[in-house]
């Protein structure tokens, strides 16, 4: 069987750009920036106040206390049009532009003002309290880089570069189909035998998070032409993801069903817990990735597997920046056995070890602020890692990592973590 890893190689090898397209900046968060982007012009626009006061020159101030005439006033988007001479002043507010011949500001504080006379009771050193044209970026700067997944705060400095719609990289479209006769929709009230389908509506949220465009094809029965039906559907689609039936059994069919269709089979099968039954190849240009029936397999492996490969479709500067684990210590009174022959993810909270035995992050209602993989002082493994059990999954808010053959690890060991983020 293949290692996780070598498997995520071969599943973002060769990953093939998506087009770019041009959208508006409110509909821009979320989305990753296909090209360097330089700002059209300069911030500030001028020398700017930076507080509420008197402009003026710093030699008239060098002894104070020193009466300076106000011969005008500069606010934000008004400013004093004249030049300012030895001796005078402008009443000025924070934005505005710094006139003519002033450079330094004295705060309203340090000022007395008596008509159009202002005492100013304090010096100032040029470039007082004056932000300088240029000095948050000039017109020309590459500020944001190809490859970066867009926030607010960038949107907002694309905004003051100059910019109203960013060249951004196409969603891949993500096709999900379920398979079984045993699976009911959302909602619907499952028969005696049967289940809901609760696995590809957590992908669809996974697919957006990572930057693709979720498509569900709804559920396939077991049979060739239900399967053969709903495949069709993902006719125009980038990757197809199946959920289930991709094992050996009498009704596992996907697998067969897509090789009959023309399905070049990359592998099958790798050493992963829980997720072995890993399937990945290509269907006339698009790419398939077959995902366990378990509801914590299949999400587990849409993250490690699924949201690197839409990141390289998108040329995301970190395609699985996410995925390197930090060494975290376990939580007093915790032990982990040796592991086996796969790489084991194993579900688990991150906890404060100070309050004993450790609590699941944001689990009570004015709780503190939830650990990051950065700030936790200790990660504690959840009680069952049956790969079934999604309630766990939801309650976990990071993966414990256990390479194959690990070695046992007690209480205070550091051991891998990855955060869950969908």
């Amino acid at each position: 069987m293949l290692s996780v890893a070598e498997a995520r190689a071969r599943i973002v090898r060769n990953a093939p750009l998506m087009a770019v397209e041009n959208v508006a900046l409110d509909s821009a968060r979320g989305r990753t920036l296909a090209t360097d982007l330089a700002a059209r012009l300069t911030q500030p626009p001028f020398d700017s106040s930076a507080m509420d006061g008197y402009a003026g020159r710093a030699a008239d101030v060098a002894h104070p206390p020193s009466t300076l005439r106000v011969i005008g006033e500069a606010a934000a988007g008004r400013g004093f049009a004249g030049p300012l001479g030895s001796g005078e002043a402008v009443r000025i507010f924070t934005g505005a532009p710094v006139p003519e011949g002033a450079d330094c500001v004295v705060i309203q504080e340090e000022c007395t003002r008596n008509d159009d006379r202002v005492v100013v009771n304090t010096g100032a050193a040029p470039g007082q309290y004056i932000r300088p044209q240029g000095f948050d970026f000039k017109s020309g700067d590459k500020l944001l880089n190809a490859g970066r997944i867009l926030t607010s705060r960038d949107i907002s400095l694309a905004a003051q570069m100059g910019h109203d719609r960013l060249p951004v990289r196409k969603r891949p479209r993500v096709a999900i189909l379920a398979t079984g006769d045993e699976l009911v929709a959302p909602g619907e009230t499952p028969g005696r035998d049967q289940i809901v389908s609760s696995i590809p509506v957590g992908l669809a949220g996974l697919i957006e998070m990572a930057g693709g465009a979720p498509h569900l094809l709804g559920i396939a029965r077991d049979d060739r032409a239900s399967l053969e039906a709903h495949i069709a559907k993902a006719e125009g689609c980038d990757i197809l993801v199946t959920i289930g039936g991709a094992s050996v059994g009498a009704h596992d069919l996907v697998r067969s069903t897509l090789e009959a269709r023309g399905l070049a089979l990359d592998f099958w099968k790798i050493a992963m817990r829980p997720g072995k039954p890993l399937m990945f190849g290509m269907l006339e240009g698009m790419r398939v990735l077959g995902l366990p029936g378990n509801p914590v397999s299949a999400l587990i492996c849409g993250r490690v597997f699924l949201v690197p490969l839409i990141r390289a479709m998108l040329g995301a500067q970190s395609v699985d920046e996410t995925l390197r684990p930090a060494p975290i210590p376990l939580a007093p009174g915790e032990t982990l056995p040796a592991n086996g022959p796969r790489e084991h993810y194993m579900r688990a909270v991150f906890c404060d070890p100070s309050g004993g035995s450790g609590t699941a992050a944001g689990a009570t209602a004015g709780a503190d602020p939830a650990p990051s993989l950065t700030t936790a002082r200790a990660v504690q493994p959840l009680p069952s890692q049956d790969s079934s059990l999604l309630s766990l999954l939801a309650k976990a808010d990071c993966l414990i990592v256990r390479p194959p053959h690990a070695p046992a690890a007690g209480p205070g060991e550091p051991v891998p973590v990855i955060t869950l983020d969908f």
